[in-house]
């Protein structure tokens, strides 16, 4: 079934089969939803395990856990251990573009829903496995975001200078390795486009995820052969790149080049500071960060975070305040960007609420991503004709 809107987006006429849960694999199919795929979350009977992660819950009554990666989507229930369910499923990976899951390695082999199964009977399928570990030595491993920042360096680096390793406060490993699945299935649709319709299989690990998105703090690791140190808030490699305490607030200040150094100097009534040999220059000014620090603290007490940061930004230093989540989404709405989406959907009693989840950050000028469905309820797609090729 693709609606009118979904009609419009860059992905319309691909079906996605997706059998994945929790964050992962959801955030992917999300996003090839809101781009115009024709999405079926195929839940256990039990449902998506997200659903139970409350509270909190929305107005419909879902988990806000759950919210965050199923817009988009139709919901039906197959119990793979049960034959006609999963004839049924193998019927829909027949009928599918593309199909997603995040199992075990091995687990939808004895279901005979794996690639080499699938693509006897469907050579067209892109078929994107995610797992934790990948599908070798690691394969038995469970694949939870916070085993795999701590076992992949996120943690080690992650946390104040004297402190105990910290995890990042959103499992950000899923949320690359969603990513990650998006831009494997869609290049790999291209390459379909460009042989004559044959599918192949994509294979994303959350560790090597993790590793590729560690960047600099990887390659010094492997250029030096020494792991980089915990240092809170400040950069490796920059400095001023730090958090400031500023009375009741704490001010983010990202200087980046000699010139926004001189002007951070010059308004905070320091000008000399540029010319010190200690800070004349980024890699001096990281020698010295420790120096450096108390200056700008001392200096920073003039004022309030607030008049910094509008100063700042009269200068085009980089400076901003540590916003709460709250406080992120008001300031993105109010530079235009529309963070938010709203849209209609019905509460366990049929009755219409709104729901809102975070807006897909893609923006395209000739096919607009699109809102056509809100997260759907356990099943509620359940006796829609969605094995149709024509639904």
């Amino acid at each position: 079934m693709t609606t009118d809107k979904a009609a419009n987006g860059p992905l319309r006429g691909i079906r996605v089969a997706d059998f994945s849960r929790v964050l992962a694999g959801p955030h992917a199919s999300m996003l090839l939803a809101d781009f115009g795929a024709d999405v079926i979350k195929i839940e256990s009977p039990e449902g998506d395990g997200t659903r139970q992660w409350a509270p909190p819950v929305n107005m419909a009554g879902h988990s806000t856990y759950y919210v965050s990666a199923n817009r988009g989507k139709r919901s039906v229930v197959l119990d793979l251990k049960n034959p006609a369910d999963l004839e049924r499923a193998r019927e829909l990976a027949i009928s599918a573009d593309v199909i997603i899951e995040n199992f075990k390695p091995g687990t939808m082999q004895r279901f005979g829903l794996d690639y080499e199964s699938v693509k006897s009977v469907n050579p067209g399928v892109v078929y994107a496995s995610i797992s934790g570990f990948g599908d070798k030595a690691g394969a038995a491993l469970p694949g939870y975001d916070l085993l795999v920042q701590a076992v992949g360096g996120l943690m080690s680096i992650t946390g104040e200078q004297h402190g105990e390793p910290n995890k990042v406060g959103v499992a950000l490993v899923d949320i690359i390795s969603g990513l990650n699945a998006v831009i494997g299935i869609q290049a790999a649709l291209r390459e379909r486009d460009n042989n004559g319709g044959s599918g192949q299989c994509v294979k994303i690990s959350l560790l090597g995820s993790l590793l590729s998105a560690l960047a600099n703090q990887a390659s010094s690791t492997l250029e030096t052969g020494t792991p980089p140190p915990r240092l809170g808030n400040a950069h490796p490699s920059i400095a001023p790149y730090e958090t400031f305490v500023v009375g009741n607030a704490m001010l983010a200040v990202a200087v980046g080049t000699d010139a926004q150094f001189a002007r951070f100097m010059e308004l905070l009534a320091a000008p000399e500071a540029a010319q010190d040999t200690r800070f004349s220059s980024n890699a001096a000014r990281v020698v010295h960060r420790g120096e450096l620090r108390v200056l700008i603290e001392r200096q920073l007490v003039a004022r309030s975070a607030d008049e910094w940061v509008r100063l700042c930004q009269e200068r085009k230093i980089p400076a901003g305040k540590v916003n709460s989540v709250l406080e992120a989404l008001t300031y993105a709405t109010e530079l235009g960007l529309s963070p938010v989406v709203s849209q209609v959907a019905t509460d366990a009693a049929g009755n219409p609420v709104t729901v809102k989840t975070v807006a897909n950050p893609i923006e395209f000028s000739a096919t607009p991503v699109v809102y056509h469905l809100p997260p759907p309820h356990l099943g509620e797609h359940q006796n829609q004709t969605w094995l149709s090729e024509t639904d």
